[in-house]
Formats: structure tokens, sequence, C-alpha cells
């Protein structure tokens, strides 16, 4: 039996539903917990409805707890997930999906068990190969820009036609259209949307408005 067959491809049409929610995933780290639940609801109300949240900060879990219960109708994706301790973390605070910067031999084993679908994080050719081999045909690429961009999601389109991505890293409002028009591109992710200087002022509306430009201008 090999590897593959143990991820159903439930997984994959799981986070195909997610991904084709939005073309643009907002990638929050959230340095107050006060600001997680109205910063969610201002990217939410503009018509972003899928959010990454990273574990880089010390309320992460704790925020992303409160944007579950807020709006539930949200999906909330746990990012910068470095160990399957950290993944055990995202399950229970009930995160849709689960983001990797890169990823290991350990999170691939767990993840295939988990019943939250990973997007797992790669770079290279050979790093979608070894996700390839334990059955995962959709990827989050990062550092999108400083890895090649445009063109090396392009030049893997290639060998690995199937697989799709999400790419993260160095992408904003002038470039993610570029990204978008990838026929292996499924959405983009960004922290473009969610300026520290905007947060830091509680703007609830600024941000909203521009969730609300990403939407409309990025729609399918």
């Amino acid at each position: 039996m090999t590897i593959e067959k143990q991820l159903p491809s439930t997984r994959t049409t799981e986070l195909d539903s997610i991904c084709l929610k939005a073309e643009v995933i907002p990638v929050l780290a959230i340095q107050r917990i006060e600001d997680a639940v109205p910063l969610a609801r201002a990217l939410f109300e503009g018509g972003l409805t899928v959010l990454e949240i990273t574990l880089r900060t010390d309320c992460a879990l704790e925020a992303i707890k409160r944007i579950n219960e807020a709006l539930p109708q949200a999906s909330i994706g746990v990012g910068t997930v470095l160990t399957p301790a950290q993944y055990r973390q995202a399950e229970e605070v009930g995160a849709d999906f689960v983001v990797t910067p890169g990823t290991t031999e350990a999170l691939y084993r767990y993840g295939v068990t988990s019943p939250v679908p990973m997007l797992p994080g790669v770079a290279t050719v050979s790093e979608l190969m070894t996700g390839w081999q334990y059955g995962y045909r959709r990827f989050k690429f990062f550092p999108a820009e400083a890895s090649g961009g445009v063109k090396a999601l392009k030049a893997f389109a290639g060998p690995i036609p199937e697989a799709r991505f999400c790419p993260t890293g160095g992408i904003g409002i002038n470039n993610a259209e570029d990204y978008l028009a990838l026929k292996n591109v499924m959405c983009v992710g960004g922290s473009w949307l969610t300026p520290k200087s905007l947060i830091d002022a509680e703007d609830w509306d600024a941000i909203r408005s521009l969730a609300r430009e990403a939407a409309e201008r990025f729609h399918h």
C-alpha cells in the first residue's frame, strides 16, 4: 500500500472549498488580544471570509478561539504551524485548516491522520514531490516572491500540473493579480490588508475598506 492511499481525496476537496471562497486570504499576527475580534470582523464584513491567524504571537490561540466564537461563518486557518504539537493545538481551538511555512516528515505524517486539513508550505519542486507522495495536492508556496514568484509557479506546472498553490510572502495589491492569473494558483495570502498602523489606531473602518477593495478587485 502506498502512502498516497492513506490521504483521501476529500482532503483536497476540503481545501478547495475553503480556498475558492476567497481569492485573498489575509495573514494576521495578532499582538493584542482585544484586537482579535474587531480586526477579524472588519475583514469578514469587507468580504474576506477566509482568515489565517499565525502562531507568531503569545495570544494567537486565544485570539483564534474568540474569532471562532464571534464569527462562526468565517473559515479560520492557523498559520506558522511548525510541529505536530502545534497542529494539535490548532485542532483544539477549532481551526478549519492548518498552514505551515515549510513542512517536515513529522507534519506530513500527522496531517494524514488529522481531521483538520493542512496546506503544507513548499518552496521547491523537491519539497513538492515529498508532499505529493503523502497524497497532498494543494500547497502554500512560501516565501513566494523570494522563491521565484510567478516564474517559479509557471515552472512547477510543467512536471506537476495537478498541484495548486496559495502563494504567500511578498504579495501585495500590485502583484496579486499576476499570481491569480496562473492556472495553478487558487488564492494568495498576504498581510497588506492589515497594516500595523491601522491596527494600532483601531481603525477598523479603514481595514474594512481595504478588505472590500481586495474582495471586489480579485473576485472570481
